[in-house]
């Protein structure tokens, strides 16, 4: 079922490109001590630990993309390129991590505030073996656009202003 939606939907953007494209976007608020983000129907939270200023009740902005690195992986493998690629996905399961300094966050001497060593570990349980996985793993590299995003240099567009009170 899936493969043939996935095959409708390219043989529509083939036809209709237009149709394919979006901007994505997410709006955040502060609320109280969390932030609070929106897109679409959907809202989920962000906060800091405690040494940062925070009041830790939610995950933070770091846990938050590692999430969206590791949430690509499992989804975009198991709902799109197993069934467009012909391959028969048990499950997955992603690990994402990486190393930070959060004094950099304070602006301390010596620490950068960036993060370093990002990783994905990626298990994918299929009945069609390690030619098949290596056949998804090659396509997610190629397409999953988070990872692009954290491999590819970029400029990110910032517009800031006072806000109303």
């Amino acid at each position: 079922m899936k493969a043939e939606v996935i095959s409708e939907t390219a043989k529509l953007w083939e036809a209709e490109p237009d149709k394919a494209r979006g901007t994505p976007t997410v709006r955040a608020r502060s609320e109280g001590a969390l932030a609070v983000m929106e897109a679409g129907t959907f809202s989920w939270q962000a906060d800091l630990p405690s040494p940062l200023g925070g009041s830790n009740q939610a995950p933070s902005p770091t846990a938050l993309l590692l999430s969206a690195l590791a949430g690509c992986a499992v989804v975009f493998i198991r709902d799109t390129l197993g069934p467009q690629l012909g391959v028969s996905i048990e499950s997955v399961e992603a690990t994402a991590s990486c190393e930070a300094d959060s004094r950099g966050l304070l602006g301390m001497e010596g620490a950068e505030p960036d993060l370093g060593n990002i990783g994905i570990d990626i298990r994918v349980v299929s009945p069609d073996g390690e030619d098949g996985v290596n056949r998804v793993m090659a396509a997610w590299q190629e397409r999953c656009p988070i990872y692009l995003s954290l491999i590819k240099p970029m400029v990110v567009r910032v517009d800031y202003g006072l806000g109303n009170a």
